[in-house]
């Protein structure tokens, strides 16, 4: 069995151990590089995933490892949320360094109910939904990412779960019960905007219609997509969200 952890590590782009580069560093001579000298299955995962700068984080967020950046980002958000705070400018002081979730909350990966490892996987599965949202993997990219992932020399089950999802078609219920509580779901979602630049409306609209099945309020959504677009160094232009038609989970 692969690594959950090293997979979402790899899909999020955090710090390879030991440099100061990042797996989306190298994404782009992925597909040369893979002809004369296969590479790390990371970078290839990068690859699937897009290389744009709206999809990539900055900061101490690369430096925790995908799991505890996830966690961290969407307990930091939950709790500005909580204490009232302003959506557009939750931290007047500054950026501080971006954190772990503490051990004793929800948030901590360790409390998963259903297991780090399981739930870490449904996070990668919220990822590579959202990577999908926009049309962008159709059925040549899919050839294309499956080239490379036979140069790479991954990790046969590791390889054979990619495959797996890129052909699973969207099933958001499915989704939404791998989240066991409430702390969770807004993990998924969280996980989900880190992977997306909402530059058009399907890209959008699958947030829309992801925060919804989620049932996470308005206001906790604008506090995550804050508190992202705060971690990919505030460079994003976000349009606005459709207006809800009633509470969150009846918007669609």
């Amino acid at each position: 069995m692969f690594d959950p952890k090293k997979l979402l590590d790899d899909l999020l782009g955090s710090k390879i151990p030991g440099t100061e580069s990042t797996v989306r560093d190298k994404a782009g001579q992925a597909t040369q590089l893979a002809k004369d000298n296969p590479l790390a299955a990371g970078a290839l995962v990068a690859v699937l995933l897009g290389t744009g700068t709206g999809r990539a984080v900055t900061g101490s967020a690369l430096k925790l490892g995908g799991l505890a950046a996830i966690g961290g980002l969407a307990y930091k958000a939950y709790q500005n949320y909580q204490n009232g705070k302003n959506p557009e400018n939750p931290d007047a002081s500054g950026e501080p360094e971006l954190l772990a979730p503490p051990a004793d909350s929800a948030f901590d990966p360790h409390a998963a109910p259903q297991g780090e490892a399981e739930f870490t996987l449904a996070l990668v599965r919220a990822m590579i939904a959202a990577a999908k949202a926009d049309g962008h993997i159709d059925d040549a990219e899919r050839r294309k990412i499956s080239d490379r992932l036979s140069l790479a020399g991954m990790d046969a089950d590791a390889e054979r779960f990619l495959r797996e999802e890129l052909e699973r078609p969207l099933d958001i219920d499915a989704l939404v019960a791998s989240a066991s509580t409430e702390e969770q779901r807004v993990e998924l979602y969280t996980a989900s905007r880190l992977t997306i630049d909402p530059n058009s409306r399907a890209e959008r609209g699958y947030l829309d219609l992801l925060a919804g099945r989620l049932n996470l309020p308005d206001a906790l959504v604008d506090h995550v997509e804050a508190t992202v677009s705060q971690a990919k160094g505030g460079v994003e232009t976000v349009p606005s969200r459709a207006p809800s038609a009633g509470p969150a989970g009846s918007v669609w």
